[in-house]
């Protein structure tokens, strides 16, 4: 083999040496590409998250439904709502089922909740509350910011929570109530969320970062194409204080039907119940 052809061979197998090298990393999951095209894509999941209540707030308003799943020692209850929420007036109504008995029956009427930047109203909230009054309750003055108070997350508040969003990973397509989805699963923090949120929530949330075991919050989110919530499913714990022991929360929000009317009235001084009655979450005395 003469200089020329010597020469050749080696750089073809420089060529095979790099394809292989190149190859190992692609399979490896490993490449410089790769890494950057992950790390966009996380970026691109934060920055999604930070901006959904704001598209939620570009909608204007949606029709709702909620659960809260609580659990502490071997019970585990459900409660669920229903009702309309209107994003750029910070309003909505829900009506709110709570579990049954043990025999079956609920034996509790459904609580209508009317909710506000910074006050839940509540009717048929429990023993002793006549039933034409109203239970104000101030959020930022419960421990846990009314995210559980009230048996069911305000939505917008749902969404202002997820603006405290540190690190999120987008799971893949899927489908919400018919609606093709983006998935995204990652962890809030209250504190955080406190500070980019909006007036009207910012002392809530400031309260439940203080009030819950932890001011982290799991949470999955799917958003639609524009941007907004179809699902939302955070979960959140704190102490009972009437018992030892966390409780563990699982509050999940769909939204759907965007632009749907709402009215809501808020009730006057006259028709706002003025004894004392207990916190606690779910509406129970």
């Amino acid at each position: 083999m003469d200089r020329r052809q010597r020469q050749g061979a080696k750089a073809g197998g420089a060529v095979v040496a790099g394809v292989v090298v190149c190859g190992c990393l692609g399979a490896a999951g490993c490449s410089g590409e790769g890494a950057a095209a992950q790390d966009v894509r996380s970026v691109d999941a934060v920055a999604a998250l930070h901006g959904a209540a704001d598209r939620l707030v570009a909608a204007g308003s949606s029709k709702a439904r909620t659960a809260m799943e609580m659990a502490s020692g071997g019970t585990r209850v459900t409660i669920r709502g229903e009702g309309v929420y209107d994003f750029r007036e910070r309003l909505g109504r829900l009506k709110v089922l709570l579990p049954q008995g043990p025999a079956g029956a609920s034996g509790h009427r459904p609580i209508t909740e009317l909710l506000t930047p910074g006050a839940l109203f509540m009717k048929n909230r429990g023993a002793g509350v006549p039933d034409d009054k109203w239970v104000r309750v101030e959020t930022s003055a419960v421990s846990d910011g009314n995210l559980v108070t009230g048996g069911a997350t305000d939505p917008y508040a749902a969404a202002e929570v997820l603006r405290g969003t540190r690190a999120a990973r987008y799971m893949g397509r899927t489908e919400v109530a018919g609606t093709r989805v983006r998935h995204y699963r990652g962890t809030a923090d209250l504190n955080r969320a406190a500070r980019e949120a909006s007036a009207g929530t910012k002392e809530s949330l400031e309260a439940a970062a203080k009030g819950f075991a932890t001011a982290e919050v799991p949470f999955d989110a799917y958003l639609d194409d524009e941007g907004r919530i179809r699902k939302v499913r955070h979960r959140f714990s704190f102490v009972n204080g009437e018992r030892e022991g966390t409780v563990a929360v699982a509050s999940t929000t769909l939204l759907y039907d965007f632009g749907a009317p709402v009215r809501v009235r808020l009730p006057g001084d006259e028709d706002i119940f003025a004894g004392r009655i207990a916190e606690g979450p779910g509406g129970e005395n």
